[in-house]
């Protein structure tokens, strides 16, 4: 039942607040609101929330500063909810520990749909040394990848850019976490990297799968769909 999962909302606008509102109790979360830094960090504490909607523009301090806060303690989902469009405005947030964003102003079946993968990704083992999602097998603890039964050879650093994809899936992970997991922390302007190793892994993985699963997010970084 949805009414088990709580959703929290940071928001100094009522206008905005009223909406989310309607949105999230009309499909049965049970939801919190708050409008200030102050508010929002407390309310987190108390109810532990499932997943946290962030606006960043707020009263008494900004919104990556409850951003930052909030990682120190917590790992419910954070979605930034933005009116900035730029790239690299999005990629600090990514960086900062947000799981996604959400530019305004938005329709209510892409929010519900990013608090769903959201809430998956939430949900899924992490201790689980098997990634299963629809055709695609990864054995983390084998080092072994498959699409519908059949084991695809994948080089080193092929099978550690799509494991970090795969942990990740539903989110965005940003070049820069990519280059530096990879290659190391001097690597983060070595994009051009990961522009040969997505074209690998869409002619071994993607093809053999039939769809599309690795989005390329324009100056940010990738996503991996989740059914």
């Amino acid at each position: 039942m949805n009414s088990k999962i709580k959703i929290l909302f940071i928001d100094d606008e009522q206008p905005i607040r009223k909406l989310l509102a309607h949105i999230l109790t009309t499909e049965g979360y049970t939801i919190f609101e708050a409008e200030s830094v102050k508010e929002g960090l407390a309310s987190a504490s108390l109810h532990s929330p499932d997943v946290i909607l962030l606006d960043l523009g707020l009263p008494d301090g900004s919104g990556e500063e409850v951003l930052i806060k909030l990682r120190e303690w917590s790992k419910a989902p954070i979605i930034v909810l933005t009116a900035n469009k730029a790239d690299d405005e999005k990629v600090k947030l990514l960086d900062l520990g947000a799981d996604d964003y959400l530019v305004k102003p938005f329709h209510a079946p892409e929010l519900l749909a990013r608090i769903r993968v959201a809430l998956r990704h939430q949900q899924r083992d992490t201790a689980n040394p098997v990634i299963s999602l629809g055709d695609l097998m990864i054995d983390l603890s084998g080092h072994l990848v498959k699409v519908k039964g059949v084991e695809v050879k994948l080089t080193s650093k092929e099978y550690e850019f799509l494991k970090i994809l795969a942990k990740n899936a539903g989110k965005i992970v940003t070049q820069t976490q990519i280059l530096t997991e990879i290659w190391g922390p001097n690597n983060e302007n070595n994009s051009h990297y990961l522009r040969v190793y997505v074209a690998q892994l869409r002619k071994k993985v993607e093809e053999p799968l039939g769809q599309k699963i690795i989005v390329t997010e324009s100056g940010i970084g990738y996503r991996l769909l989740v059914n």
